[in-house]
């Protein structure tokens, strides 16, 4: 897909479908990316977005399975690119090297501190804020499709839910292109985020983002990493469910199901999948969205 193809994707009034991966650490996690990755693409995801570890530790990994994914399985893959551990400098460089290696879409993140550190400092020479980091990707290669992350439960640093949207509203301002969702298990905290949002003068498309939790102990620990919000009915049947090794991940894709279903029938400009390199629950979902009339291309 080129890169107008997809700013015009992200204006078209059909669904976008898109997944995130990481990088793999070991040989054996590399072939089964590329087999997900193979795997989904009879979905044709409109796009693949994949990780960038805090301070660039994963750097290399990143390129190297981006460039695997769009040369390999013809995906439009999406690095994600962050401000930890990088002077603006190696930043522009990073962008360079995107650039000349194919990849015309960049997810801007600030990022998580790394390992062992609770808060984020910037580098010396760095950027502070993701919207300094979408001004620069703008700067540095014009023609990029810019991604952003947002909150609708509220980024855990931010001190209100309007300051969180202050700070969105400023990456957009600068350049992006559109919003992808941190997960959420509550569909209400979309509606009244995009609703807030549009209010606050954001008109970009905001991309839902969901994941299957396979397990209660799952659930809870990305909730807690992300600020995240359990609804009582779905911690119940996974609850319920515990005693039952087999049975917890049948419950979360039902759950994730119903979720998507309702997101696309009241509006939702696609859905993006935290798969964490996983293509069951992502092929059961997109099988039952294909029945639902959904995606049918």
């Amino acid at each position: 897909m080129s890169i107008s193809t997809l700013k015009e994707r992200l204006l078209s009034p059909s669904a976008l479908f898109s997944i995130e991966f990481f990088p793999p650490k070991s040989d054996a996690a590399a072939a089964q990316l590329l087999c997900v990755a193979k795997e989904l693409k009879v979905y044709m995801p409109d796009f693949a977005s994949i990780t960038y570890g805090a301070g660039g530790s994963s750097r290399s990994r990143t390129l190297k399975y981006a460039q695997k994914l769009r040369e390999n399985y013809g995906y439009t893959v999406l690095p994600h690119l962050t401000c930890v551990g990088h002077s603006r400098e190696e930043l522009k460089e990073i962008i360079e090297e995107f650039r000349e290696a194919g990849l015309s879409q960049i997810m801007a993140l600030r990022g998580d501190p790394p390992r062992g550190e609770k808060e984020f400092k910037p580098h010396q020479e760095g950027l502070s804020h993701a919207n300094e980091l979408v001004q620069l990707i703008r700067k540095v290669h014009p023609e990029c499709t810019i991604g952003v992350a947002g909150y609708p439960e509220t980024h855990l640093e931010a001190p209100t839910a309007k300051a969180d949207l202050f700070h969105l509203k400023r990456k957009v301002d600068n350049g992006a292109d559109f919003i992808t969702t941190q997960l959420f298990f509550d569909n209400t905290v979309y509606f009244d985020f995009v609703e807030r949002a549009r209010e606050a003068g954001i008109t970009v498309p905001i991309i839902p983002g969901l994941m299957c939790a396979n397990s209660l102990k799952q659930a809870k620990r990305f909730c807690k990493i992300g600020g995240t919000s359990l609804p009582a009915e779905f911690e119940a049947r996974l609850l319920a469910a515990s005693e039952n090794s087999g049975a917890s991940k049948p419950i979360g894709i039902d759950w994730m199901h119903t979720q998507a279903l309702e997101l696309l029938e009241r509006g939702a400009p696609g859905l993006h999948l935290y798969i964490l390199n996983q293509a069951g629950p992502a092929v059961a979902l997109m099988k039952k969205l294909h029945a639902a009339g959904f995606y049918q291309k």
